[in-house]
């Protein structure tokens, strides 16, 4: 069954705490009419994403003040990959799971996403290509890039998988942003997986995405 709006926005708020560090435990999120506008929803819908995560023990209402992180929700258990950045042979392993994912979401992607998708996967992929070229810090584009790929799947698990992805996305790019042959490869490899997903060939848009995976792999030979 597909996932509601609401479910998708829990994901995407969900996603800001673990992956992007938007929202601390105990922080407070932005108003509500604040928050609708930048995730472009309606409140109602906003309203039943938060109430979702308040039955996951994420975040908690309280009258008159506002939507919080809880205090005590457990980021660190969320928070294996980054502990990763330095260890060379757990950096591999990132890698290698990056390589079992991606390529097949790129597939299911490509199948499956609709029009408007589509364009935003484009329209992210080459807002992150001006920034590779520019060698400009990239993090938050390079993981709206994946996110949108891996959400335009339409499964259900790959959005539960979505905080663990991203942060194995958020390593490779923590060790490779700066490495100019890698950012020659990511240049040419985003716009394959583009032109492959406009295209709706899915077996190129795997193809292209196994190879990115590939190119990230070979500096760690």
């Amino acid at each position: 069954m597909a996932k509601s709006l609401s479910e998708m926005i829990a994901d995407d708020i969900y996603s800001m705490i673990v992956v992007e560090n938007r929202f601390k435990p105990g922080e407070k999120l932005p108003n509500e009419n604040d928050f609708a506008k930048i995730l472009k929803i309606n409140r109602s819908t906003l309203r039943e994403a938060n109430k979702i995560l308040v039955t996951r023990n994420v975040l908690e209402i309280k009258r008159g003040k506002g939507t919080f992180v809880k205090k005590d929700f457990a980021k660190e258990e969320n928070d294996v990959f980054y502990t990763l950045a330095d260890d060379e042979s757990s950096v591999k392993e990132v890698f290698e799971m990056r390589m079992i994912i991606e390529p097949e979401a790129a597939y299911y992607a490509t199948l499956r996403a609709t029009e408007s998708e589509i364009k935003n996967i484009v329209e992210l992929g080459e807002i992150l290509g001006q920034k590779i070229y520019n060698d400009e810090y990239r993090m938050n584009e390079e993981l709206e890039f994946h996110k949108a790929i891996a959400k335009a799947t339409h499964n259900s698990f790959m959005n539960r998988l979505m905080p663990v992805l991203l942060q194995a996305v958020y390593v490779g790019v923590l060790q490779t942003q700066h490495d100019e042959q890698i950012r020659k490869n990511s240049l040419r490899d985003h716009k394959l997986i583009m032109d492959f997903m406009e295209s709706r060939d899915a077996i190129g848009a795997k193809n292209a995405m196994r190879l990115h995976m590939v190119h990230a792999m070979d500096m760690w030979k």
